[in-house]
């Protein structure tokens, strides 16, 4: 076991755990948007960073991916690291004001969308990859993945094209923390419309 001090007092966790994981078992709050405990950590949404201080210099650092360190001194609260928390919320609730749960996690900090919000009301994916890495390492399907890059960069289905390995087993929509999996999936999925001319009834999906 390693020891080491977190918001002063002294925990413990096993050698290869990351800052997140000890901190979960010692009960200490960080809040997360990128993570889950199912599939392996990324780091893309930066909101878990933690303050630490090994000794040689204090530095910011994001605790999913970070490993636990024998005597390091960890603050999950500090003022520096409130204020990059402020931030990153900042800027996600101004891309994605339509996201329920953003707007809760932002008003949580104080904050909530400024007048240089977007006017996309119905974009609320913040393109943490959770969805993408879920369907590749859970399910072994690979039927999302991320299309273009930069600021044209979206979630899709590889090489934008309807795919028939999407088995509909809704992984994706329960790692999604923001809500945008619910627009997004019926795409994914590419369920074919029934017509009333094929069916001789009123136009539904398939069951």
């Amino acid at each position: 076991m390693i020891t080491f001090r977190m918001n002063g007092k002294e925990v413990q966790g096993e050698d290869g755990w990351t800052i997140l994981e000890a901190a979960r078992i010692s009960g200490i709050d960080i809040p997360t948007l990128c993570f889950h405990g199912a599939v392996e950590p990324s780091g893309a949404c930066r909101l878990c960073m933690v303050e630490v201080n090994d000794g040689r210099r204090r530095r910011i650092v994001a605790s999913c991916l970070y490993p636990i360190r024998p005597g390091m001194e960890v603050d999950t609260e500090s003022e520096r690291v409130r204020n990059v928390r402020r931030w990153i919320l900042q800027l996600l609730v101004d891309e994605h004001p339509g996201s329920d749960s953003l707007r809760a996690l932002a008003r949580s900090y104080g904050i909530e969308p400024s007048n240089f919000r977007s006017n996309d009301f119905q974009n609320t994916c913040m393109l943490c990859g959770l969805c993408v890495r879920g369907c590749e390492e859970l399910t072994g399907a690979s039927a999302i993945a991320f299309g273009n890059r930069g600021v044209k960069k979206h979630i899709t289905t590889p090489f934008d094209m309807q795919t028939a390995e999407c088995v509909e087993c809704g992984n994706c929509l329960y790692l999604c923390p923001t809500g945008a999996m619910d627009r997004i999936f019926e795409k994914v999925r590419a369920m074919p419309m029934v017509t009333a001319e094929s069916t001789g009834s009123a136009g539904r999906r398939r069951p």
